[in-house]
């Protein structure tokens, strides 16, 4: 029998637990191979760019310096998008589940609009806002909205009847039932679908930074960097995506490990 305390055991599977340094294998061994290959002469080109140079370059150059504004730019156009998407979600998802009359009135809507690639919703959406910051928090908040709603909805439909038939046995009004029956039992599917909608919305915030172009952003200062043949700032821009995208999802995981602790008093 395991000796690890179920609070152990939650933070192990909700991904709350201090993750391995076998993870950075790769990314360093990665790094190794280039700055080896651009020591020799094995690596020409583009991509034959000394490491720091590339690190200078977001201190020293113009240009290279835009990536801090643009990070900042991109974190506060995810943070507005995801948030919209991921409330909207919420609310339809718990409308869904909880109700079988609002499933049937937009169910076959909603599961027909979410079969739609998201890069196609770009045209239609500049066509409706412009190229503006509105489309790009339009787009972000539906790569949020549809993993929260759905997950949301299946949680809730898929509480066991033996959850049910005990808030009856209680007495418990329709909302008692909900806030302190069904919500905690759907609470690890509702977790999973904002998990899922915050990495959604990271890629969707810079699928539309680069796909619209206007203003600040990684995606757009990746796209400038591009066009100006200059690897450099392509390489920072990459580096930027990664580190912020994985930090973003780990603390993501931290929250929804605490949150579901809570939930089931192990905290």
């Amino acid at each position: 029998m395991s000796g690890a305390t179920p609070s152990e055991d939650l933070r192990a599977t909700r991904g709350g637990a201090v993750p391995s340094s076998r993870g950075l294998v790769l990314p360093f061994a990665l790094a190794f191979g280039w700055v080896w290959s651009v020591h020799v002469g094995w690596l020409s080109g583009p991509l034959a760019i000394q490491p720091e140079r590339i690190l200078l370059a977001s201190f020293d150059d113009a240009a290279g310096r835009e990536i801090w504004r643009s990070i900042a730019a991109s974190a506060l156009r995810y943070a507005g998008g995801a948030g919209i998407g991921i409330v909207l979600g919420l609310a339809l998802g718990t409308a869904m589940g909880l109700s079988s009359t609002v499933e049937r009135a937009s169910g076959g809507s909603f599961h027909a609009l979410r079969q739609i690639t998201l890069f196609a919703w770009i045209p239609l959406l500049t066509a409706w806002f412009g190229n503006g910051e509105a489309s790009k928090i339009v787009y972000i908040a539906l790569s949020a909205f549809f993993p929260v709603a759905l997950n949301t909805a299946t949680g809730l439909r898929n509480v066991p009847t033996s959850y049910r038939e005990v808030s009856r046995v209680l007495s418990l009004s329709r909302r008692q039932e909900i806030r302190r029956v069904l919500l905690p039992a759907a609470l690890p599917a509702i977790t999973i679908g904002i998990e899922i909608a915050l990495i959604s919305a990271w890629i969707g915030t810079v699928g539309a930074e680069y796909a619209i172009g206007n203003g600040r952003g990684i995606g757009t200062f990746v796209s400038e960097g591009r066009e100006q043949f200059r690897m450099d700032i392509v390489i920072i821009g990459i580096i930027a995506l990664a580190a912020t995208g994985y930090l973003a999802t780990r603390l993501c995981r931290r929250l929804s490990s605490l949150a579901l602790m809570r939930a089931s008093g192990l905290t």
